[in-house]
């Protein structure tokens, strides 16, 4: 076991669809297109601005700004649901293995940590509003060192608030991009490849590729 286990939030935590599928009977046939163009941009968005070096503008923010995009680009979606949409992004529902993929690591004294591009106030409430309180230790945000993944500075917050060396560090990520940036900053990598997609950064590989959490403690 590693001390550290650290999860990136949104799309390895918590479900960044949940959002557009609960209002998918109002959307209607665009709904997975609105999903898709929305998380698309607001991660590029985030990507732009790490490059820039600007994270003034914090992920919320950027959040808002690709569901107005994706309003644009889609088309034909009825923008009143802009304020709903946002306010269940605020409250996505969480994967059904998380509660006890971190009680099991719980169990094991192990340290179970977010670290996320998201807000402080966004984290906070999604991890409120899916019960996981009590199971998760600590929380980083990108917006506590003005920086977006994959800027090693962010995944330094880890290793420096527990004061141990990456490689004591699990970390836990859908998200390929960012699993090579916690690879080339030395954490142990674990992908969780929900969506069974082809690998992309070859020269980071990760080490381990597991198709959801559920069966992380397991492979402990």
């Amino acid at each position: 076991m590693h001390s550290v286990y650290v999860f990136d939030a949104y799309g390895t935590l918590f479900d960044t669809g949940a959002a557009v599928a609960r209002h998918g009977g109002e959307i209607g046939e665009k709904g997975r297109e609105l999903a898709e163009v929305w998380r698309r941009k607001q991660l590029e968005y985030s990507w732009v601005r790490g490059l820039m070096g600007d994270a003034s503008r914090n992920f919320w923010e950027l959040t808002e700004d690709a569901l107005d995009y994706a309003f644009e680009k889609v088309g034909d979606v009825d923008k009143s649901l802009r304020e709903p949409l946002l306010e269940a992004y605020r409250d996505l529902d969480c994967y059904p293995e998380v509660p006890a993929t971190l009680r099991a690591l719980k169990e094991r004294e192990a340290r179970v940590v977010i670290l996320s591009n998201g807000s402080r106030e966004m984290l906070a409430r999604a991890v409120r509003s899916a019960g996981l309180e009590t199971l998760v230790d600590e929380v980083f945000s990108a917006e506590d060192c003005g920086q977006y993944k994959t800027s090693p500075t962010v995944y330094d917050m880890v290793t420096t608030n527990f004061r141990i060396y990456p490689d004591a560090v699990s970390f836990q990520s859908s998200n390929r991009w960012d699993i090579a940036g916690a690879k080339h900053f030395g954490f142990h990598t674990v992908w969780i490849n929900r969506k069974s997609e082809p690998d992309e950064y070859p020269d980071l590989a990760p080490d381990a590729i597991l198709p959801d959490l559920k069966t992380l403690p397991g492979g402990l």
